[in-house]
């Protein structure tokens, strides 16, 4: 069984809007809405956990029908104080109907270009192995500095550098194990979702990533990700698939 974990607990604060940016409406629908649509229709996901404030739980509800996500709903868990524990939180809940040998699909609200593909290739090459994460390799050439950016203290072989995306996917058992030990202090350090699982040792492996499926932080990913929702909904227009 393939769970999917949606995170939609943050705050959006570096966006710098009234709203979580999970929440802003962009092309007639909230922003998490694109993801729920993507993984209620696909054949592969057998359930849909979601980590989300009360406040916006009767929203999310309102949505999930919309989306014909219901059926597949299993249930809400509460956010954490980071990233990394509103993850425990919803493994923690998902352990209550599914197996240890499942896997658990993390996703963040504020990516909505997950394609259908990408769901696809992340859980077909799973398959065999305790966790995967898609990754974009460095186009830029990468340097570290130990003095917070004024000075370069070396220079990093781009060719071994990735950049990781969500979604990620583990096997539910491991690593929920993986999280726990981490508890109750160092899970609040942790900043990226694979991170516990190599700290655990487990077998996590990486595919191609898509360029389209970038993180809504700032300004200019919701102008970017609204230019191509225009776009898309033009196309559809010019093609007569939208009244």
């Amino acid at each position: 069984m393939n769970i999917a974990l949606i995170l939609s607990g943050g705050t959006g604060q570096r966006l710098g809007a009234d709203l979580p940016k999970q929440y802003i409406e962009v092309g007639k629908k909230p922003v998490i809405s694109y993801c729920i649509e993507t993984l209620s229709a696909h054949a592969m996901i057998d359930g849909i956990q979601i980590v989300a404030d009360v406040f916006w739980r009767k929203n999310i509800r309102q949505w999930l029908r919309e989306a014909d996500g219901g059926e597949k709903f299993r249930g809400f868990s509460d956010p954490g104080e980071n990233r990394q524990l509103s993850i425990f939180h919803g493994l923690r809940d998902i352990q209550n109907y599914a197996d240890d040998m499942d896997y658990v699909f993390v996703h963040d609200a504020a990516r909505p270009l997950l394609s259908e593909k990408q769901v696809t290739d992340c859980l077909l090459g799973v398959m065999g192995h305790e966790g995967l994460m898609p990754a974009l390799p460095m186009k830029d050439t990468v340097y570290t500095s130990l003095d917070g950016g004024k000075s370069i203290a070396a220079l990093l072989d781009r060719s071994t550098v990735y950049a990781g995306q969500a979604p990620e996917v583990f096997q539910l058992g491991r690593y929920y194990e993986a999280n726990r030990r981490l508890l109750p202090d160092r899970i609040r350090q942790i900043n990226g979702s694979a991170e516990p699982a190599v700290l655990y040792h487990m077998d996590v492996v990486m595919i191609p990533g898509e360029e389209e499926n970038f993180k809504l932080t700032t300004k200019a990913d919701l102008e970017r990700f609204r230019k191509i929702v225009e776009k898309r909904l033009q196309t559809k227009k010019q093609e007569g698939r939208v009244p």
